[in-house]
């Protein structure tokens, strides 16, 4: 899940997402085979926020945006302002506050259809890997700058278009950006509800689920949601990794997980955790069952265990 600062975890994130009764959202999980019907990706959010945004110049107030995008907005609309506080008011002061995030978010809209058509083929991939996934509508919304992402088996995926055209350090190609971040929350979509929705994990447990993501993500859709992680730890591995076990079992994730701005990468603990996934995934003699294992994971320390991971270990 993609969250900048604590998410509280965007677990439930659509934890990473924090977490996402049965609620509107779980009748989209009725299995169908996407090369045939295609992801269910709702944009009509950003629609009605840009005819709000432009009627007003740019500059519309708390009460417009209830009234005119918020009260009428989709289920996932709804969802992500329980989750994530997406409300009039914290989209008004946003906008005062930093309102060229809101009117660059424009370019972002042109990339919709191309990446709705490459999401087609990596939600395909992920049904021939692992038949028993589920696929959830994707709701494509304008929120107040944060999160870029959140996925849960519960409430499905919720991209925040302006906060995810506005990260700097994500891929610079904006449609690659929304197709491995959109596979990336998929993934979250697949995994032990139990382990995503813990609101309390330690680094280890949040590396993982946030590592496996990245790993799905890369092998369903060709890319990684966070490119750059790659290059920033490049020839420091063992030195980054052996102090990742030092804290792998603390709960205070400030130091790996949730602690990125809008400028600035953080996040070690998706590479780490990607890193212990391919290790699993390589040394496994039957990558089927290692794919639907990665998904399934619920003992964070035995799966380490058998990556056979270690800090600084060389990886294809």
């Amino acid at each position: 899940m993609w969250a900048l600062g604590n998410p509280a975890l965007a677990m439930a994130v659509f934890v990473a997402l924090p977490t996402f009764a049965v609620r509107p959202a779980e009748h989209s999980y009725v299995k169908t085979h996407v090369a045939v019907h295609g992801p269910v990706i709702h944009i009509e959010d950003v629609a009605r926020f840009y005819k709000v945004y432009d009627a007003a110049g740019g500059h519309p107030t708390a009460e417009q945006l209830q009234r005119d995008y918020i009260d009428p907005g989709s289920d996932g609309l709804h969802e992500l302002g329980k989750l994530r506080n997406v409300s009039a008011s914290a989209i008004a002061e946003e906008l005062s506050k930093r309102p060229e995030i809101y009117s660059d978010a424009k370019r972002c809209m042109a990339v919709l259809p191309r990446a709705r058509q490459r999401l087609e083929v990596a939600f395909d991939k992920l049904d021939q890997l692992y038949p028993e996934a589920k696929f959830p509508t994707v709701t494509i919304a304008v929120g107040h700058g944060k999160p870029v992402g959140v996925g849960s088996p519960v409430t499905g995926v919720q991209i925040g278009l302006e906060a995810l055209c506005a990260v700097k350090y994500l891929d610079p190609n904006v449609e690659d950006r929304f197709v491995h971040v959109i596979a990336h929350e998929y993934v979250h979509v697949q995994q032990v509800r139990a382990l995503v929705d813990d609101q309390h994990p330690t680094v280890l447990e949040g590396s993982l689920i946030e590592g496996a993501a990245e790993f799905a993500a890369e092998l369903i859709s060709g890319g990684v949601s966070g490119p750059e992680l790659r290059a920033r730890a490049e020839g420091h591995e063992k030195e980054i990794e052996t102090a990742f076990v030092a804290d792998e079992d603390k709960t205070d994730l400030s130091t790996w997980l949730y602690n990125g701005t809008l400028d600035k990468q953080g996040d070690l603990g998706y590479w780490v955790g990607y890193r212990i996934v391919k290790s699993y995934y390589e040394h496994a003699s039957d990558k089927r069952r290692a794919f639907r294992e990665i998904l399934q994971m619920t003992d964070p320390k035995a799966f380490m265990a058998k990556s056979g991971w270690y800090p600084g270990i060389q990886l294809d």
